[in-house]
């Protein structure tokens, strides 16, 4: 959430960072007018306490002098209904500029590059080689090896489920144990988390209000099945005040990830790429302020190293402000070469949002005497079906065989 002292002190240095991550301008008149009369309203509750605080000494004054405090009283009673009313327009304006908000996007960062759409993202760096091919490498599904069984997981469910077997499912297992080791050795602790989460947690890192649509519902119950780890292990310190020696923490977890991708439609409608269902090992972080910038640089490192350790080539992609995420301030893209694509595709994003999701779950640190909002990052570290979908691709031979990698070997 954007902090809303900062929006009512420089509305024009927020409205013209969000408008670079295209946030509609009618929305953003409203949110300054609305901002605006919560502040004034404020205002006059404040002036009115003061003035009631004042005339409250005075009878006291009056009490002991002996004085006539009719009119004093009459004056204290009126400022006292006044100040109750203005509480409730006070409260009511809070509470619509609070539910808006919750729907504003976080602030890019102003290192990020401007621009409207993935289209203007930035190559950064492009790393490993791409493998060479005697023969024309196939797409996925197309690998004559059986692993995929995409119509057996549409009869289990429906379209963008599936089932994978035999060796392939071997490889999936294998790929999350490598990747938490691989995560661990890097100073990530590893957590076990519910996948499921409720209202108030998903408000915290930003999937409510604005993304229900996405997100699975569990009918009659305050839960939703998660799409990311990102949600529970963010959440884990929900309201909590944390001693600033715990800081950072680096936190790392399995979980499968569910999502309706529902603005997704007609999109990477065959294979593993685009599934409701999908396995993911993601980093989280929560930091001081002046710590993030730097476990940004871990993280990126972190998810690029075991890419470069499964033999992948891949690019690193500076995203613009119009392909940002809702709740980043600024975020790097880690894409993975496709031969059978032909092309790199998305395997991990890492995003910094600053203090934007701290303010939202209320995750603070103690700094001296004052308790202050932390910073939180997430990323994937991998998204595991893509991964095999890439090893698949990648080290694929002429008969459908593919060859797994050296380092997962033991998993295997």
């Amino acid at each position: 959430m954007i902090d809303i002292k900062l929006l009512q002190k420089d509305f024009d240095y927020v409205t013209t960072a969000l408008q670079k991550k295209g946030v509609d301008n009618e929305l953003l008149n409203n949110l300054k007018i609305l901002a605006s009369n919560t502040k004034q309203k404020r205002q006059e509750m404040e002036d009115v306490t003061a003035e009631q605080n004042v005339l409250s000494k005075e009878f006291g004054r009056y009490k002991k002098e002996n004085l006539d405090i009719s009119a004093l009283q009459e004056n204290i009673n009126n400022l006292k209904n006044k100040k109750q009313e203005l509480e409730e327009e006070v409260r009511v304006l809070e509470e619509e500029l609070n539910s808006i908000i919750l729907g504003v996007p976080n602030l890019p960062d102003d290192c990020v590059p401007v621009g409207a759409d993935e289209n203007e993202n930035v190559i950064l760096e492009v790393i490993g080689q791409k493998p060479t091919f005697s023969f024309e490498p196939k797409e996925h599904w197309d690998l004559n090896n059986g692993w995929l069984d995409f119509e057996r997981g549409v009869k289990l469910a429906k379209s963008r489920f599936s089932a994978i077997k035999g060796q392939g499912a071997r490889l999936e297992r294998a790929l999350i144990n490598y990747m938490l080791d691989f995560n661990r050795e890097r100073g990530f602790e590893e957590w076990y988390v519910p996948f499921m989460a409720n209202t108030n947690t998903l408000t915290g890192t930003g999937q409510l209000p604005k993304f229900a649509d996405d997100l699975f519902k569990i009918e009659g119950e305050d839960l939703y099945l998660i799409p990311t780890a990102e949600v529970s292990l963010t959440n884990l310190f929900n309201d909590e005040i944390l001693e600033e020696s715990e800081l950072p923490m680096l936190l790392t977890s399995y979980t499968p990830c569910f999502r309706k991708e529902a603005g997704s439609a007609g999109r990477d409608t065959r294979g593993l790429i685009r599934q409701h269902q999908f396995d993911k090992v993601e980093m989280v972080a929560i930091t001081k302020p002046e710590q993030s910038d730097e476990v940004f640089t871990k993280m990126v490192s972190c998810a690029s190293d075991l890419l470069t350790s499964l033999g992948l080539a891949h690019q690193k992609v500076q995203l613009c402000t119009g392909d940002l995420g809702f709740g980043a301030a600024v975020t790097i893209d880690l894409e993975v070469w496709l031969p059978g694509q032909n092309k790199f595709r998305e395997i991990s994003s890492i995003s910094n949002t600053r203090d934007f999701q701290s303010r939202r779950a209320k995750i603070r640190f103690k700094d001296g005497k004052k308790n202050t909002l932390t910073h939180t990052l997430n990323g994937s570290s991998l998204a595991v079906g893509r991964t095999l979908v890439a090893i698949m691709e990648n080290y694929q031979n002429e008969d459908g065989s593919v060859t797994i990698p050296e380092v997962l070997k033991k998993y295997m």
